[in-house]
């Protein structure tokens, strides 16, 4: 099958501009029965880079070990069950799945006061990680509406030998425009310099 081109109209910049781009139709695709691995490398990559995931995590295991070394201190000696720092962190981590509803668990005072302060605040935390990470890469697109008309002008410079005359006209008035507004934005900010 042959590509077809078409051309796709964009939003205006601003009123009474129109921005034109190729749009080729590539053939219908068949139905996939395997994953995209691809786009879910893309996918966690984005989170990754994009957001704030990584320190999150890194933050939440950091606050994991401190308050294991605090459940083991507390309880060596008096607790049977927790008596290695390695038992203390498979406690710990446990608490913050089952929000502390896991036996045998701390019997001292302070070990009971530290697994309840940790159970509560690393299942929020734990939450609080892949629910921010996830808003933070969903709210990307909706952080920068000037991508889109970056995007635009960034495809008609690299198709710059394919245009016309008109769409050359179109494109140097709109990227002055735009330009132009820049610099008034930020003389009206700083009207001092």
């Amino acid at each position: 099958m042959k590509d077809e081109e078409t051309l796709e109209e964009l939003t205006p910049l601003q009123r009474g501009d129109k921005v034109l781009r190729i749009r080729r139709r590539r053939p219908r695709r068949r139905l996939r029965l395997a994953p995209d691995i691809p786009g879910i490398f893309r996918f966690l990559r984005q989170i990754v880079t994009e957001t704030p995931f990584i320190p999150l995590i890194l933050t939440l295991i950091g606050l994991w070990f401190l308050f294991s070394w605090g459940v083991y201190l507390a309880e060596r000696g008096v607790n049977e069950q927790i008596n290695s720092y390695g038992y203390a962190l498979w406690w710990t981590f446990t608490a913050m799945q089952t929000q502390g509803a896991n036996s045998p668990g701390p019997i001292t005072a302070p070990g009971m006061l530290i697994g309840a302060i940790w159970s509560i605040f690393s299942t929020v935390a734990l939450f609080g990680v892949i629910i921010g990470s996830l808003y933070a890469y969903f709210m990307l697109p909706r952080r920068r509406p000037s991508r889109e008309i970056i995007s635009a002008l960034q495809y008609n410079l690299e198709q710059l030998e394919n245009l016309s005359v008109d769409e050359l006209e179109v494109l140097r008035d709109t990227t002055v425009r735009i330009v132009n507004a820049q610099i008034t934005e930020l003389k009206q900010k700083s009207p001092g310099q």
